[in-house]
């Protein structure tokens, strides 16, 4: 049974190269959240074809949803034949800034050497196409099957989700008594499983000074030195005292078993100009410096001790420091999550994996956060997974791509699984 749903696949793979390429060529760019209405529409088209019935959703009042950028939500729905379980592929819809250093068109969807390229191929427009030709080929060779199937495509993922999961999960879409087995086609490689995800802290960091004359800075307080004394404290203190730490968490790569944290960016002083304007700058005492931290912890940290560890460093200057103020403003957090490896869709998708690739899965954990955190804690569903085709180290990098024979492989294996969690047993 499982060659001839595997034959099915192996027969659309074309289907699978177009359907790619095509949802590469919509600019889903978020920020700002361009295009998420032309994409879901166009995946209401296609699913409605295969017999889906389809919900489009748009997450009114979540951050960045406006009338110019709504946040729009798809989610499909195939019923079988008899009662079951109902097995749900989530992907999202959102794709990063394209960056500098392309040499392939960003969403020109351009094919070489057995690869498809593009922003968001592998992180995760691929895994979507994946998830979707599974689907399709074990309908059409399963008619009859028990269950249901649900395929979504969310926005929002790379900036948290509220607008996408979160919002989803808080309606009742990932309720465990509407939807039994998730997978996320996250590209963490085709013959691993990813059971969860690290913690994550963002937070605004801005030291204070007062504006002076640029050639009297005595007379005024450089924030931007305050800052300065900021990141000499994280470098002798924090980052060593992350670098310590090592979680039994499997994340790859090696590198984010430790604790990390990013300076996501830093602003100070005068506002930068809009690129018309070739004036030179006025000469000031910048009075207020910013930086945005990405702090990634580990299942062994609390989240108190995250943020305490960073607020002694900060209350340590103001005691110490001449004049020295600063403000602390909290963006978000997230907390670890991870699946059990005994739970029910790890066992059937590890199985798959034997099957299709003739061997065992590794099993890891992601360094950064995705959607199985709203799953979890807002759904309430612990059977939840990433996994799909793609390299983990493409992601939101130059030239990404995804490789075309990964995503048939992935195919089978979410086509085995759907074998198994809704066909009757023998």
């Amino acid at each position: 049974m499982i060659q001839s749903l595997s034959s099915t696949i192996h027969a659309r793979r074309d289907d699978l190269i177009a359907l790619t390429q095509d949802l590469i060529r919509i600019p889903t760019l978020n920020p700002p959240g361009s295009d998420y209405r032309l994409i879901c529409e166009y995946l209401d088209t296609r699913l409605k074809k295969h017999g889906f019935q389809t919900e489009l959703i748009r997450a009114y009042g979540t951050p960045g949803d406006s009338e110019k950028y709504p946040r729009w939500n798809i989610i499909a729905r195939r019923e079988g034949t008899h009662s079951g379980d109902c097995v749900h592929f989530n992907s999202h819809t959102d794709v990063v800034e394209v960056g500098a250093g392309w040499t392939f068109d960003p969403f020109g969807a351009e094919i070489s050497d057995g690869k498809i390229y593009g922003r968001g191929t592998c992180d995760m427009k691929g895994g979507l196409a994946t998830s979707i030709i599974a689907a399709e080929a074990f309908i059409e060779t399963y008619p009859e099957y028990s269950g249901a199937i649900e395929i979504s495509g969310t926005a929002d993922e790379e900036s948290g989700g509220y607008g996408g999961v979160a919002y989803l999960a808080e309606k009742g879409y990932f309720d465990p008594a509407r939807v039994q087995h998730v997978i996320i086609p996250e590209p963490l490689h085709k013959d691993r499983i990813c059971l969860g995800h690290r913690g994550g802290w963002w937070a605004e960091i801005e030291t204070k000074g007062e504006i002076a004359h640029g050639s009297m800075p005595f007379l005024g307080d450089c924030a931007v030195r305050h800052m300065g004394a900021v990141l000499s404290e994280f470098e002798s203190k924090l980052f060593p005292a992350m670098a310590s730490r090592f979680t039994e968490m499997p994340v790859v790569p090696d590198g984010a078993r430790n604790s990390t944290m990013n300076i996501n960016s830093i602003h100070g002083g005068q506002k930068e100009q809009d690129d018309d304007f070739d004036g030179l700058p006025a000469h000031c005492v910048p009075d207020s410096c910013r930086i945005v931290i990405d702090r990634r912890f580990l299942v062994e940290e609390s989240l108190d001790q995250v943020r305490d560890e960073v607020t002694a460093l900060l209350e340590g200057l103001r005691a110490n420091r001449v004049d020295f103020d600063y403000e602390l403003t909290e963006l978000n957090s997230v907390l670890p999550s991870m699946t059990d490896r005994d739970a029910p869709v790890v066992r059937t998708v590890a199985d798959a994996i034997e099957k299709v690739m003739g061997k065992v899965p590794d099993y890891v954990a992601s360094p950064g956060t995705y959607d199985q955190k709203h799953i979890d804690r807002i759904g309430k569903l612990k059977n939840c997974i990433a996994y799909g085709p793609g390299i983990l180290e493409m992601a939101h990098k130059p030239d990404e791509y995804i490789g075309i024979d990964d995503m048939v492989d992935a195919a089978c294996v979410m086509g085995a699984t759907l074998e198994t969690l809704l066909l009757p047993k023998s």
